[in-house]
């Protein structure tokens, strides 16, 4: 529990992305475009949700007289330009078809220990450590997809995916109730498992649902990766939130943090009907670039 708490921490979306275009057969940079729409919108909806909660308690923001100049706001954005290169050179090549997304992560490697060659900060401990973390968690992945896989090939010997998949279909004959059990489940599955377990456990009964629902596998890889992340924050096994906790340490109580988070997850889920209501946000990009 302890490595795949920490695995399920650590994992930034676009894992959860790259894994599911891999299983469900759905181009990882159709799903990347896509995901910029919806990423976008969140982010949106992120700014209301503080400038709501900062108008209703004004002593939640630092003081209006605590202004900064703008050489001052400049000199704060020098230490973002590693990331900034970093993705334009992953996103820029992978967008523009240089390089596969498969080889995209060994230019971001590259990029990256390049960076941290430049600004100083790669030691040979750093990169021994930074390569002993890399495979202890491409390792857990591995373990976690082995079991996923026999998990697909026992549903697929014994008959009882496709069984499972028409009772679902079946009882959920109205596409809004389904995708609406689909969200509750991975809500509740958010609560207690990391994202890739619960991806990986529960693609080879879900995408034949999807499939036979007739719905966009690269939409709905889009709401499962949103679905997904909102599982990392809620409680009781949240798993960021614990992230925080351990940042902030005994400054802010672990409680008041899944209070604050909560006001996101009603955010995240107002996001998901409008992408759900309006699939075009996130499908509208892959067909124009695509």
């Amino acid at each position: 529990m302890a490595v795949a708490g920490t695995i399920g921490a650590l994992i930034p979306p676009s894992i959860i992305l790259i894994l599911y275009g891999v299983i469900a057969q759905v181009s990882i940079t159709k799903l990347f475009l896509g995901g910029i729409s919806a990423g976008i919108l969140t982010a949106i909806g992120y700014v209301i949700v503080v400038l709501v909660r900062v108008k209703l308690n004004p002593d939640l923001a630092p003081s209006r007289d605590e202004r900064h100049s703008m050489s001052e706001k400049l000199a704060a954005l020098k230490d973002t330009w590693p990331i900034l290169l970093v993705m334009i050179g992953i996103f820029g090549g992978l967008f523009s078809g240089v390089f596969t997304p498969t080889e995209a992560g060994a230019v971001g490697a590259f990029l990256a220990c390049l960076v941290a060659l430049v600004s100083g900060e790669l030691t040979l401990s750093r990169f021994f450590q930074a390569a002993r973390e890399t495979t202890m968690t491409t390792a857990s992945l591995l373990i976690i997809a082995v079991g996923a896989s026999l998990l697909t090939r026992f549903l697929a010997l014994s008959g009882a995916g496709d069984y499972l998949s028409a009772g679902i279909t079946s009882v959920a004959s109205n596409s809004a109730l389904l995708l609406i059990g689909i969200v509750v489940v991975y809500l509740l599955l958010g609560m207690f498992l990391e994202p890739i377990g619960a991806m990986l456990l529960t693609l080879p009964i879900i995408l034949p649902v999807i499939d036979a629902a007739d719905w966009s596998l690269l939409w709905f890889g889009i709401i499962l990766t949103k679905l997904l992340e909102i599982g990392m924050i809620t409680p009781p096994i949240g798993m960021n939130v614990f992230v925080i906790k351990g940042v902030v340490g005994d400054l802010v109580k672990t409680s008041t943090i899944f209070r604050g988070v909560l006001w996101f997850v009603v955010m995240d889920l107002i996001i998901i009907t409008l992408l759900s209501v309006f699939p075009e946000i996130i499908l509208s990009l892959p067909q124009m670039f695509g």
